[in-house]
């Protein structure tokens, strides 16, 4: 018995050292993933803008959506969508029911999305990281 209980512990040890070699600093990787999926939205270049963030995924290209009422803003309507979908081209929609969009949003030049429906205003959505690093 008392061979075997330092054994144990031993392997124990270096168990747990495996684990928290595998995780880093032990910070999950889903901490990691979150920053991506919060996004400002910004209308007419800085005009206004408000919190988007990107939930759960549901099914192929449909994720949980929550925008933040006061996005009310920039355009009237948009705080209802509870969608985003991403479709195969790149494109994003943000919808109520998840499949009548509000707004569509494109692949931008560089990081981020540009609203082409409607017209107007002009929307971007950019991860709100990638906003920070350029303040």
């Amino acid at each position: 018995m008392m061979r075997i209980l330092p054994a144990l512990i031993a392997a124990a040890a270096l168990f747990g050292g495996m684990q928290l070699f595998q995780n880093g600093s032990g910070e999950s990787a889903a901490d990691e993933l979150a920053p991506s999926n919060s996004y400002r939205l910004v209308a007419n270049g800085g005009e206004g803008d408000c919190a988007i963030t990107r939930g759960a995924s549901i099914s192929d290209g449909l994720s949980l959506l929550t925008v933040a009422p006061n996005c009310r803003r920039l355009l009237p309507g948009i705080e209802h969508a509870k969608f985003w979908r991403q479709q195969q081209d790149g494109t994003v929609a943000f919808s109520v029911d998840g499949i009548d969009p509000i707004v569509t949003f494109a692949v931008a030049d560089g990081d981020g999305y540009e609203s082409y429906v409607p017209a107007t205003p002009l929307l971007s959505l950019a991860a709100a990281e990638d906003l920070k690093t350029n303040d």
